[in-house]
């Protein structure tokens, strides 16, 4: 029988030189501990009291770090990782329809996918990220290759009006995307969205068969939307109307989308995003890169809609780093608002971490460091030169950090990053992985 007041027994103790919760917004706490037991956060107090109240098989020291909520990354196209830097310097249309496209005809397949989203989760990790959004072909090969390897995902069901080595026909996109989302439910990681591609890919039928099956079986809708002000200039011809409207009359906007770019926003459209509880996802250096346009990520948020930020895939971006991401959609929001107090560290952070969890519909367990939350957590060391002296944390982290300062990660309160190296990930093979896919893809560049 345990002794009144005696230790209670637990997991993992981390001790941090600052604990970023997220929640209450913009505080640190400094010199605490979090405390995990089997998957979940139990305590957060100061180290001195936890050594007095818990018995942790393990203990982790990082004074010199902060340690954050793992941040979540709300729109990648994963398995792309295999095609990065394969169309550098093009315009969004050239890019996707003369490049990206041809190449994935010839290449795409359950072997790709496992392999991209296996490179990525490694690259993930080591950025600190624990949570992502896709939206790519092959979802049951993703959820198995995300759920063998431990980390946290939101699957897309993936729609669009040609044929892919995924689905022959639009019957075959339903009828697969029902059948996965029933094959993965109750996976304690895996999640499904609909995910249907852009407004110029899906027709009217299809999408209202989306808006059925999204609420037939209880998902949000993951959608690239307003990405282009080609793509709104090309719906006003063919149906008359922008996009979002186009989508408000099929009943899509509403609090179950997720919609991704959003560079070509009226006021009006800002407004309607509020008022129906619209998530934005903001991926900004894709967006720059394609000279797609800008997020009015500080307008969106001013008005009350939840932003989000994605690193969209590799083969745009180039890579899938959040506290990058996170800096550049800080910086680009004062000069798109020009004001230089738009877009904080703290409401940057807040949108890389708990804005993409609401917008996933996960806010619930993941997205902040709460007693009762899963412990999907981060650490970044702040002792570098690069990071010295420290005045404010959170700006620290968002304006001088890098991947390269993530030292620590646990999804689930699984350790799975441990002083920058991958506790259960051969790195040495994802890198021969990536050597044998960059031959196979150059050839086919090579063959076009």
């Amino acid at each position: 029988m345990q002794k009144e007041n005696a230790p209670q027994a637990c997991d993992v103790l981390i001790e941090a030189g600052y604990v970023v919760p997220v929640v209450p917004h913009a505080v640190v706490l400094e010199a605490h501990a979090v405390v995990i037991r089997d998957d979940a956060i139990v305590d957060i107090l100061p180290i001195a009291e936890a050594h007095q109240q818990y018995t942790a098989a393990k203990t982790v020291r990082r004074p010199n770090a902060a340690l954050i909520p793992g941040f979540v990354n709300a729109h990648t196209h994963n398995p792309m990782s295999l095609m990065r830097g394969v169309a550098d310097d093009l315009p969004l249309k050239v890019w996707l329809q003369q490049h990206i496209w041809p190449i994935e005809g010839a290449v795409i397949g359950p072997d790709f996918v496992e392999a991209g989203c296996t490179h990525a989760v490694a690259e993930m990790l080591r950025c600190g990220t624990t949570t992502c959004n896709e939206n790519y072909f092959f979802p049951d090969i993703q959820a198995k290759t995300y759920e063998a390897l431990g980390f946290r995902v939101r699957v897309g069901l993936p729609v669009i009006d040609f044929p892919t080595a995924w689905a022959k026909d639009d019957d075959e996109y339903f009828a697969r995307a029902e059948e996965v989302h029933h094959a993965l439910n109750g996976k304690p990681l895996i999640t499904t969205s609909m995910a249907p591609h852009a407004p110029y890919t899906v027709d009217d039928d299809n999408f209202a068969r989306v808006r059925d099956m999204s609420e037939k079986l209880g998902i949000p809708v993951h959608l690239h939307l307003h990405e282009t002000a080609q793509e709104v200039e090309q719906s006003i011809a063919d149906y008359g109307v922008r996009p979002i409207e186009r989508l408000r009359r099929l009943g899509l906007i509403n609090r179950g989308l997720m919609a991704v770019h959003m560079t070509q926003l009226t006021n009006e459209e800002i407004h309607l995003c509020s008022e129906h509880g619209v998530s934005v996802v903001h991926c900004p250096e894709s967006n720059l890169k394609l000279a797609s346009g800008f997020c009015p990520a500080c307008a969106l948020m001013k008005a009350g809609v939840n932003v989000a930020i994605g690193t969209d895939g590799v083969a745009s971006n180039n890579d899938l780093d959040m506290i990058g991401e996170t800096r550049t959609a800080a910086i680009l929001a004062k000069a798109v608002a020009d004001d230089a107090s738009a877009l904080s560290a703290p409401e940057a952070l807040r949108a890389a971490t708990l804005g993409g969890a609401k917008a996933m519909h996960l806010d619930h367990a993941i997205g902040s460091i709460e007693i009762g939350k899963q412990a999907d957590l981060a650490c970044i060391d702040l002792s570098s030169v690069e990071t010295q002296p420290l005045y404010h944390v959170i700006s620290q982290i968002v304006y001088a950090a890098t991947r390269n300062d993530v030292s620590d990660v646990w999804i689930a309160g699984k350790q799975k990053l441990e002083q920058r190296i991958l506790v259960d990930m051969d790195e040495q093979a994802v890198l021969a992985n990536a050597r044998t896919w960059q031959k196979k893809i150059a050839a086919v560049g090579a063959a076009r």
